[in-house]
């Protein structure tokens, strides 16, 4: 059987962790910062889990991660 090809855009917006979990990175930091405060660009550097719904459809997107 071929391979499944994996998502593009899924491949560079999410990581697997050893636990088998879905790391993301935070939106909202790329543009427009100056009105935003220090503490709240701060808290948006560190990344967060996806949300329990929506582990399956990534883990689709991902199948060889």
């Amino acid at each position: 059987m071929p391979k499944i090809k994996s998502n593009s855009s899924a491949k560079k917006r999410f990581k697997l962790t050893a636990s088998g979990r879905v790391k993301r990175n935070q939106s909202h930091r790329r543009h427009i910062l100056t009105k935003k405060t220090t503490k709240r660009k701060r808290q948006l550097r560190s990344p967060a889990f996806v949300h329990a719904a929506d582990v399956q459809l990534i883990r689709r997107m991902l199948p060889y991660s």
